[in-house]
């Protein structure tokens, strides 16, 4: 059985932001931001590996693709 996914990259280590959802009356409730994260196939220390990396990470090429 996997365990639940966390919403941390592995490049940069970008997690969740946390704010307010706001109602037409104001009235405040808690939410998450959660960063636009991709399951790619990465090189880590020469080893392909499955990581959970941000896109601004993949954009910026800050990660090496393992084909």
């Amino acid at each position: 059985m996997r365990g639940r996914m966390s919403k941390v990259c592995a490049i940069c280590g970008k997690k969740p932001g946390f704010g307010n959802n706001r109602s037409h009356s104001m009235v405040a409730t808690r939410r998450r931001f959660n960063p636009n994260l991709q399951r790619v196939r990465v090189l880590l220390e020469g080893r392909p590996t499955r990581a959970y990396v941000c896109t601004r990470c993949l954009k910026a090429g800050k990660v090496q693709k393992a084909l």
